[in-house]
């Protein structure tokens, strides 16, 4: 559970996270029902990871974070909960400005994904956002559970009471 204030409302956030297991593919359904937002999470130095997002990869969920890794579980979410918003955030921010993560990427002849490749990616997945952070840092983490907890109020008021529901994904 997670308590903040926004815009002078309480919210309590409550996730499940299925960290992408297959075991829990049966809950998933489960879920859709309950989620306000969905966040969708790669890693900004693993372009697999985006990839991922975009084609294949695996799903996690959470009560007020669904995280949706392969195409046909984003297109699932469109499906059985279409008013429901994406937020699409990339992960590890920091690792950009990092000399030795720079230096391992380039003897893997491999890149960062550009906040340019991510606004990319959220417009080809339909997603309302896309965010950056570093947990690292602390950089922009507060700002990705503002936007969801702000996308979750806007759908909430548009559903039933109860608690705000995030689903979240695993990062691949």
């Amino acid at each position: 559970m997670y308590n903040c204030r926004v815009d002078g409302k309480s919210v309590q956030l409550a996730l499940w996270d299925t960290a992408g297991q297959e075991d829990y593919e049966r809950l998933r359904p489960l879920a859709y029902s309950k989620a306000h937002v969905i966040l969708i999470a790669f890693s900004v130095d693993t372009p697999d990871s985006l990839d991922n997002v975009k084609h294949k990869a695996s799903f996690a969920i959470a009560t007020l974070f669904a995280m949706l890794t392969r195409l046909q579980w984003v297109e699932e979410a469109h499906e059985r909960c279409p008013e429901v918003p994406i937020i699409l955030i990339g992960l590890k921010k920091d690792l950009r400005d990092d000399p030795a993560a720079q230096e391992e990427m380039r003897k893997k002849s491999m890149h960062f994904i550009t906040s340019r490749e991510g606004e990319s990616a959220a417009n080809e997945i339909g997603a309302k956002k896309y965010l950056e952070c570093s947990s690292l840092t602390g950089e922009g983490v507060d700002d990705v559970f503002e936007a969801a907890t702000r996308a979750a109020l806007l759908t909430f008021e548009k559903s039933e009471r109860g608690l705000l529901k995030l689903a979240a994904l695993p990062i691949l």
